[in-house]
C-alpha cells in the first residue's frame, strides 16, 4: 500500500492525481447542487455547429464537422470528443490518465536508472496524455445519446409554453429545462435573472428568446398561470 501511495504521489502521476482530486471535488459539488455539471467549462457544440446551418432545424448536440467550428470546440470534435458535456470530457482523461501514469510509476519507472527517471517520467506523461484522449473518445462514443440537445422547429414558437427545469440551478450563465412535445421533450438551454426560486423539477414559463446566445428566459410560473 505505502508503495501505491507513493507511486501515485510522485512525478508522473501526482499530476493526473491531483487534477483526479480537482474533478471529484467538482463532481461532489455537482451532487450536492452547488454547481451543475454542463456549467462553466461545457462547450455548446451544437450551438457552434447550428452558426453555419439553419439555426431553425431541429438538430442534435452534437451534429455537424469542425468547419465552423473555432478554439476548444474545434480540437474535440477533431479528436471525436464532443458530443458530451466538456465536465464530462475532462474527468474521462483525467481518469484514465491518472490510471496509465500510476501503472506505469509502479511497473515500469522502478526499472529506470534514477538519472534518467525525470525524463522518462516526462515521457510517461506525454504518452499518458495521448493515450488518454484516444481511450476516452471511445469512452465518450456510447454516452453521446444521453446528452441529445434539440431546438425547435421556431425558436420563437416556445415563448409563452411552460418547460420543466432540468438543472439544480438556473442563472444568467447556466440552465437547462425540457418542453413537453408529442413524443420526446425538447430539452433546450435557458437562463433566468438572479436570484430566482427556479429548482430542478420546477414549471417555469419561457418568455423570451436570445438569437445571439440560442437560448431562452424563462421566469417563474404566475399564480394565475392555467
Amino acid at each position: 500500500m505505502s508503495s501505491l501511495f507513493a507511486a501515485l504521489t510522485s512525478f508522473p502521476a501526482v499530476v493526473y492525481t491531483v487534477l483526479l482530486g480537482v474533478v471529484l471535488v467538482y463532481w461532489l459539488l455537482a451532487i450536492i447542487g452547488l454547481v451543475d455539471f454542463e456549467a462553466g467549462a461545457d462547450v455548446d457544440i451544437g450551438a457552434d455547429a447550428a452558426d453555419a446551418g439553419d439555426a431553425g432545424d431541429i438538430g442534435d448536440a452534437g451534429d455537424g464537422g469542425p468547419e465552423g467550428l473555432s478554439g476548444l470546440a474545434a480540437w474535440l470534435v477533431a479528436f471525436g470528443l464532443n458530443g458530451v458535456p466538456f465536465s464530462i470530457v475532462v474527468s474521462l482523461l483525467a481518469l484514465v490518465g491518472w490510471f496509465l501514469t500510476g501503472m506505469a510509476s509502479l511497473t515500469l519507472l522502478p526499472l529506470v536508472p534514477d538519472a534518467l527517471r525525470w525524463a522518462a517520467g516526462a515521457g510517461v506523461l506525454l504518452a499518458a496524455a495521448a493515450l488518454s484522449i484516444v481511450i476516452a473518445a471511445q469512452l465518450v462514443r456510447p454516452m453521446r445519446g444521453l446528452f441529445v440537445t434539440h431546438r425547435a422547429i421556431s425558436n420563437a414558437a416556445l415563448v409563452g409554453q411552460v418547460c420543466k427545469v432540468l438543472t439544480g440551478v438556473v442563472d444568467e450563465r447556466q440552465g437547462r429545462a425540457e418542453v413537453a412535445q408529442r413524443g420526446a421533450g425538447i430539452n433546450i438551454r435557458v437562463w433566468a435573472p438572479a436570484p430566482n426560486s427556479l429548482r430542478r423539477g420546477d414549471a417555469a414559463l419561457i418568455t423570451e428568446y436570445d438569437p445571439a446566445r440560442q437560448r431562452y428566459r424563462i421566469d417563474a410560473l404566475p399564480p394565475d398561470h392555467a
